[in-house]
C-alpha cells in the first residue's frame, strides 16, 4: 500500500507550458505517474510533448478524470491555483511553488477546511513519492527504493539524503511526503504520521524537522498518544546562533519555543530516536527494523 500516490492517481500539471512545470510532468511520467494533461488559461486545445493542456482545472477534470494535480504556478498566483484546484474537487495538490504569500497561504489554510476530501502538500516542498509506483513532485526517483519505511521532512534535499542512506542499506520506503518549510502549509508532521499509522505497509518512519515554529513539539505529544511504529527524528538547525535567519520562511524562533533542543527534547520524552547528524538516520534506524 502506499499513502497519497497510488495506481489509480491521475496526475494534472497547473503551469505545464513553463519550462520546470514540463521539465518536472515529464520526469513524473518518466517514473510511472498517470499525467493525463496540463492547465495553463489561455492555451487551452494545444498540446506541449505528447500533453493535452487545457485551460482550467475543471475542464481537466471533465476531460481526463483528474483526481491530483502539481502546481508550478508564479508565487503571486499560486494561492489562487491551490483554491480552483479545492473547489474543483482534486483529491492532491502537491504546490510545488517557493515564496508563495504568507498572507495568501492564511487564507488557503482557512479554505482547506471546508474541504475535508482534498489534500494539500505544500507549497514550497519537492512533493510525495510511492517508490515504485508514482511521484508527484521533483526529487530524484532513482534514489528511491520500495519498500516499508515511511518519511516526512520539511527539508528537501534533506529527504534525498535520507532516502539515499536508506536505499544504500537495501532498506526501501513505502512513501516518502516533502512537507515544506513555509510557516503555512497544508499537511503537517502529524497528517503524515497520521497516514503512515494507518498505512498497514509502512513499519517505521523517518522523521525530519527544522528549528522554527512549534509543529514538531505538537508531533512529539501526538505521537505520545497514538503512534507505536518506531520512528527516528533528525532537526536541522542545532547550530544556528541565536537570533539568526536561516534559510526557511518557516525557521522563526519565538519564546523559546522552537529551538533544535526543545525539539529534540519533546521528541525524545515521546519515545523517538533522535539523532544528532543527519549521517545517522540510516543506520539508526536500520538497528531498530
Amino acid at each position: 500500500m502506499s499513502v497519497l500516490v497510488t495506481p489509480s492517481t491521475r496526475l494534472i500539471v497547473q503551469g505545464i507550458t513553463g519550462k520546470e512545470g514540463l521539465f518536472h510532468a515529464k520526469g513524473c511520467r518518466d517514473y510511472g505517474t498517470n499525467v493525463v494533461g496540463g492547465v495553463t488559461p489561455g492555451k487551452g486545445g494545444t498540446s506541449i510533448d505528447g500533453f493535452d493542456v487545457y485551460n482550467s482545472v475543471e475542464e481537466a477534470i471533465s476531460k481526463t478524470s483528474a483526481n491530483a494535480t502539481m502546481i508550478f504556478v508564479p508565487p503571486l498566483f499560486a494561492a489562487d491555483a491551490i483554491l480552483e484546484s479545492l473547489y474543483a474537487g482534486i483529491e492532491v495538490i502537491v504546490c510545488i511553488t517557493e515564496g508563495v504569500p504568507v498572507l495568501d497561504m492564511v487564507k488557503v489554510k482557512r479554505a482547506l477546511s471546508d474541504f475535508p476530501h482534498s489534500r494539500l502538500i505544500g507549497p514550497n516542498c519537492p512533493g510525495v513519492i510511492s517508490p515504485g509506483i508514482g511521484k508527484i513532485g521533483i526529487m530524484p526517483g532513482s534514489i528511491h527504493k520500495q519498500g516499508n519505511i515511511g518519511v516526512v521532512s520539511r527539508s528537501g534535499t534533506l529527504t534525498y539524503e535520507a532516502v539515499g542512506q536508506l536505499s544504500a542499506l537495501g532498506i526501501g520506503q513505502s512513501s516518502c511526503i516533502g512537507i515544506g518549510g513555509d510557516p503555512v502549509n497544508g499537511t503537517s508532521h502529524i497528517d503524515a504520521l497520521s497516514l503512515f499509522n494507518q498505512d498497514k505497509d509502512t513499519h517505521a518512519v523517518i522523521l525530519i524537522g527544522e528549528i522554527g515554529g512549534t509543529a514538531e513539539e505538537e508531533a512529539a505529544e501526538w505521537i505520545k498518544h497514538h503512534f507505536k511504529k518506531p520512528i527516528v527524528a533528525f532537526i536541522a538547525g542545532q547550530t544556528a546562533p541565536p537570533g539568526r535567519k536561516m534559510g526557511h520562511a518557516g525557521a522563526i524562533i519565538s519564546g523559546g519555543a522552537g529551538t533544535a533542543s526543545s525539539k529534540m527534547d519533546a521528541l525524545k520524552a515521546a519515545g523517538v530516536h533522535v539523532v544528532e547528524s543527519p549521517a545517522e538516520l540510516g543506520s539508526t534506524l536500520q538497528s531498530l527494523i
